[in-house]
């Protein structure tokens, strides 16, 4: 018994532990937090936590039947990887001041990055094996389509509220997926500045639309990929490695990065070649490439020791 809650305790202090990795990844530009659940290998067990949030656990609310409406989520899951990304935000936004630091010092800071996503690319390779003539060509695909998406470059678009929802939706939907940050999404669509301005100054009128479609784009697309990871792991996962593939063109860390600020949270929006802090930059892409070893064997070997 007493072994049993040892583990239990130590799965906890782990899930916070990846959770402030998540955190700290939602805090910089060109890394989404889905990336950094897919490295820490616990992207499947997230989107189903979020999927738990169902018609029926809605309906026990409705009805008051507050006993359903507790243990149906997962939330032995999501309290303490929510506890994790909350800390992180807080340590890096009000203590660190990590969007500071991305802008005063972006070859060491993407150089992490790039290394955590490196890693988790190899990684990932390994588990795969062996690929087939048209497994490489779907992994090809994500690749292209991922650096489709990363040259987008910001174009003029309406402020009304039905496209705020649609922002809202889609910010959340690339969030959630690897390889593609919310913030990013919102420069393509030219309302990161915007959107950030309406919470600095909590503009309900942005803020409503823009929290419906968050909410409405998770909801779906968490269903979505659900799906899709159940029926077509494999294959999903090498389109996804392929996305990942082409997130490194973005945060490649000897390269001048121009950002747009807007509450005090700034956004890659455009790069050009240079190579500075060379040194720092390459031990931190290794100690990332490291780290993600080092957390995937620990989650390997909890889960011999669970099997066991």
């Amino acid at each position: 018994m007493k072994q049993e809650l040892s583990l239990k305790l130590k799965e906890r202090c782990l899930l916070i532990l990846k959770g402030f990795c998540i955190g700290a990844a939602d805090v910089v530009p060109g890394v989404s937090g889905g990336t950094m659940a897919f490295i820490l290998g616990i992207y499947a067990e997230l989107i189903a936590a979020i999927k738990s949030f169902d018609l029926a656990w809605l309906a026990s609310l409705v009805k008051l039947d507050f006993k359903l409406a507790i243990s149906r989520p997962h939330f032995g899951f999501l309290l303490p990887l929510s506890c994790g990304i909350v800390a992180a935000l807080l340590f890096f936004v009000r203590i660190v001041e990590l969007p500071q630091l991305l802008v005063e010092h972006p070859q060491e800071i993407y150089g992490l990055f790039f290394g955590l996503i490196a890693g988790s690319i190899v990684t990932l390779l390994m588990e795969l094996k062996a690929l087939t003539i048209k497994e490489a060509i779907l992994l090809l695909t994500g690749i292209v389509s991922g650096l489709i998406v990363f040259n987008l470059t910001p174009g003029q678009t309406p402020d009304d509220s039905w496209f705020i929802f649609i922002a809202g939706a889609l910010a959340i939907c690339a969030m959630i997926l690897p390889g593609i940050s919310g913030s990013f999404v919102l420069l393509i669509l030219n309302k990161y500045t915007y959107v950030f301005n309406a919470i600095g100054y909590f503009k309900l009128s942005v803020l409503i639309p823009f929290a419906l479609g968050a909410v409405t784009g998770i909801v779906l697309f968490s269903r979505l990929l659900s799906y899709v990871l159940k029926h077509y792991y494999r294959l999903t996962m090498l389109f996804i490695t392929g996305v990942l593939v082409a997130s490194l063109s973005v945060i490649w860390p000897f390269q001048e990065s121009i950002h747009e600020t807007a509450g005090g949270n700034p956004g890659l929006i455009d790069t050009d070649p240079m190579a500075q802090s060379v040194l720092v930059s390459v031990s931190l892409i290794i100690a990332g490439f490291a780290v993600v070893l080092g957390i995937r064997a620990i989650g390997n070997s909890q889960q011999a020791a669970g099997n066991g």
